[in-house]
């Protein structure tokens, strides 16, 4: 998997969302398994706003490999 795609596409246009998920590909992603690696890379795809509300705790993903990484971000970022 190209992590500087990986690097771009987490770029979101909102400096929240890209700390947030820039984050978790810096400081996670390499230690990851493959099937985290790749449900990030499907997560890159949801749009921002259900992104926001996943990681503000407003609302869950119906995937439970996505939930897992939101956790993983909301719990290093105290949220």
């Amino acid at each position: 998997m190209n992590k500087g795609r990986l690097q771009w596409r987490a770029r979101r246009g909102t400096r929240e969302l890209d700390a947030l998920l820039g984050g978790w590909l810096d400081e996670r992603f390499d230690s990851a398994s493959e099937a985290e690696q790749q449900a990030f890379d499907e997560l890159l795809d949801v749009q921002d706003p259900d992104l926001w509300d996943w990681v503000m705790g407003h609302a869950r993903p119906e995937r439970a490999d996505w939930q897992a990484i939101i956790d993983d971000i909301r719990a290093r970022h105290r949220l």
